[in-house]
């Protein structure tokens, strides 16, 4: 069994803003079936619709952040099932939304009127951890608790390899964990020198936590999948297992002097090799 595999466009960002349809073009030439969106660009959903039906490219799902379905949540999700995306995925929490925080409570109950209004449109929503999620509440992981709280008919997961990784965990495992209820994985490859995960780690995924140093570049770095540490044939196997539909290779920041094209270009390229 091979999966079909998406790129989640963030990875690709620039270029997006720059070349919308041109970029997805590329995506489906280097031999991605799908994409996963990361903002629209100002373009329609009647017009990403037609994009991507003349590409010949899946639209899968998207990222959309918490406080952007709050704002509208019927508009967004219908904007989304107009394009023809099967999932929505909360890409983060901000601190104070996190598992154990002031707005936690607050948070469940939006992700459970998402999921409803989701329904209607034959959305299922997702939520993509980093590896924040993996400090303990309690005696329990916070992105343990978070799924503890809602039921799978509300949230389902978007588990981010690389992160649960970062946070201590052994990916192929934890994806079994949430047989049934993982759908979509995450690919993403790093490197982690044995100084450990830099302060300013944040930076790179586009949330401020202020500079980072030579040294803490150096220290961790993602990478083209099957150019980091990961073990990407054990964690196909454990997505098999679990019952998962899609893989989606995402990758941060470009590395190993690669533009973000040429890694998306260069982790397709291995995860075929694998995807058997």
């Amino acid at each position: 069994m091979s999966f079909p595999v998406a790129l989640q466009l963030y990875s690709v960002r620039d270029a997006m803003a720059e070349d919308f349809a041109g970029t997805i073009k590329k995506v489906k030439d280097m031999g991605y079936d799908g994409v996963e969106f990361a903002g629209l660009f100002d373009h329609s959903a009647e017009e990403v619709k037609k994009i991507c039906a003349e590409v010949g490219v899946e639209p899968i799902s998207a990222h959309v952040p918490y406080d952007e379905l709050d704002a509208d949540p019927e508009k967004t999700i219908a904007t989304y099932a107009e394009i023809g995306c099967k999932y929505i995925a909360i890409p983060y929490a901000v601190e104070e939304r996190r598992p154990g925080a002031e707005l936690f409570d607050d948070t469940v109950e939006g992700i459970k009127r998402f999921a409803a209004i989701g329904k209607k449109y034959g959305i299922t929503f997702l939520y993509h951890n980093h590896d924040f999620e993996f400090k303990k509440v309690g005696d329990v992981y916070g992105l343990d608790l978070l799924y503890s709280t809602l039921t799978p008919d509300e949230l389902q997961t978007e588990l981010d390899t690389c992160w649960v990784n970062v946070g201590g965990e052994d990916p192929a495992k934890y994806v079994e964990k949430y047989s049934g209820r993982a759908p979509v994985v995450h690919l993403k490859d790093f490197h982690m020198s044995g100084k450990g995960k830099p302060a300013k780690l944040y930076q790179l995924i586009g949330i401020d936590d202020g500079a980072q140093d030579a040294e803490e570049e150096e220290a961790f770095g993602f990478r083209p999948c099957g150019y980091g540490v990961q073990n990407f044939p054990e964690i196909l196997e454990a997505c098999k297992k679990a019952g998962t539909s899609w893989v989606v290779v995402e990758q941060d920041q470009p590395a190993l002097d690669k533009t973000p094209l040429e890694c998306a270009k260069m982790s397709i390229d291995y995860i075929k090799e694998i995807n058997k």
